[in-house]
């Protein structure tokens, strides 16, 4: 008769920890040697801490949510990794299915290709919040009471070593209870809907079953940030911080934020935090670009955009960040190689098409300046430097009238542009209406801005 054998590994996504660590204390309690990533295993002990645990254990249990697969088409994702160990070497795979994850799903379906493919052939169980501990003594009873097959491979020394110390921090650890994975289904809500609102209730339903949930704060500042609601974005993004002051998405985020406000040296300050958290955090490398070129340190900006595009090479954002300081330090035909990657991995950016028409104009290319600064305006009629950028394509072409028809529109959507009241007292004094030049002229002044002498 084959042995049953009762030694487990959890698979997780950060963000399940409060499932993972459940079904954790459930299992220990009921007398199984259970393996789980509770603190963080640097990336260099990954191999033999966590990989080696996978074929030293029979059974495999893989945590599922609707977002959980989302990065597995990434080669180096450690879940993605994870389960290809486990298929590979035959453990007993069990995936825990939690409330909105369904393998038919078409979404779920085209995250589960090449090596992950098999892992929807194994037959998963539901993990209900009220019904939890009805799920994991089915789980004991049906799913792992079974006969080894597969072989054990022994853990090295220093997965050993990884599995005492992960099973100390996890037995530290406060009983989970039912309301923490209430919460984690709300926040999987937030995460799974289109609509903003939803995603703003979804993360406060969590936060006030779970007001420590810091990942929450972070969401529900990122929804605030969508709704250009800067204000309350950074106050979650600051409880966050509180929370978990580790944290290099909050502190990304709060820069972001805090760079819409205009608080341009907190906001670098944040950026910088965030990468000295993560230093291989694209997004942070990004944020930082904008606010140096916002700041005219348009070196540091090309450095930054540079680092996040080694890092992320199909970061748009960061292309057309690296081209806009291209063009402000008078390197043209770098900047339009830039927009025009921007708008290869975007073809609907439409500030990347009004930055590459400015390249185009300072290198004396009108028409195609002209035709990019309309697309910009096609895909975001609301554009008003794209305006501003096709009226003065028309005023250097002679076209002051549909210059001034543009200026006129920018300053309609931007009332306090300054640039755009200033260019057009140019078009119209051309014309020869100097008192409506005069008028604009001092508006523009009014509003800051310094003529060149």
């Amino acid at each position: 008769m084959e042995r049953i054998d009762k030694t487990v590994f959890i698979s997780y996504r950060r963000t399940n920890i409060p499932w993972a660590l459940a079904i954790f204390q459930n299992l220990t309690q009921n007398g199984y040697d259970v393996f789980f990533d509770y603190n963080g295993i640097a990336s260099g002990d990954f191999e033999q801490a966590i990989l080696g645990n996978i074929t030293a254990r029979a059974h495999f249990l893989v945590i599922l949510t609707p977002s959980a697969l989302e990065r597995c088409s990434e080669p180096g994702d450690w879940l993605r990794r994870e389960i290809e160990t486990a298929l590979d070497s035959r453990r007993n795979i069990v995936p825990l299915m939690l409330e909105g994850f369904d393998f038919g799903t078409p979404k779920i379906a085209t995250q589960l290709t090449g090596t992950l493919a098999p892992l929807k052939q194994y037959n998963g169980l539901s993990v209900p919040p009220e019904y939890f501990l009805e799920a994991m003594s089915r789980l004991r009873e049906r799913y792992l009471n079974v006969p080894l097959t597969a072989v054990l491979h022994p853990a090295t020394p220093s997965a050993l070593q990884a599995a005492t110390e992960q099973k100390a921090s996890a037995d530290t650890a406060p009983l989970v209870q039912e309301k923490e994975l209430t919460a984690q289904q709300w926040f999987e809500r937030g995460l799974g809907a289109a609509d903003v609102d939803e995603k703003l209730r979804f993360y406060s339903q969590a936060i006030r079953l779970q007001p420590e949930y810091a990942d929450a704060f972070i969401n529900r500042g990122s929804a605030w940030y969508s709704k250009c609601d800067f204000g309350r974005a950074m106050k979650d993004y600051a409880e966050a911080i509180r929370l978990k002051p580790d944290s290099g998405p909050a502190f990304y985020g709060r820069g972001i934020a805090r760079y819409n406000k205009g608080s341009l040296e907190l906001a670098l300050r944040d950026c910088s935090k965030a990468i000295q958290l993560k230093p291989d955090f694209a997004d942070a490398f990004c944020g930082r670009g904008i606010v140096r070129n916002a700041k005219g340190d348009f070196e540091g900006a090309i450095e930054d955009f540079s680092e996040a595009i080694r890092l992320k090479p199909d970061c748009a954002d960061a292309f057309g960040g690296r081209g806009l300081a291209r063009y402000r330090r008078g390197v043209f035909e770098g900047a339009i190689e830039d927009n025009d990657e921007a708008i290869r991995l975007r073809p609907d950016y439409a500030i990347a098409f009004d930055n590459r028409g400015l390249a185009r104009q300072s290198k004396g290319d009108l028409e195609g300046a002209i035709k990019d600064h309309t697309e910009a305006i096609r895909l975001k009629p609301d554009l008003a430097d794209a305006f501003c950028g096709r009226g003065l394509a028309w005023y250097r072409k002679g076209d002051f009238q549909g210059a001034i028809e543009d200026y006129t529109e920018a300053i309609r959507l931007k009332p306090d542009y300054a640039l755009a009241f200033y260019s057009r007292s140019l078009a119209r004094h051309a014309i020869g209406d100097r008192r409506g030049a005069r008028e604009d002229k001092n508006e523009a002044i009014r509003l800051g801005y310094k003529p060149k002498a």
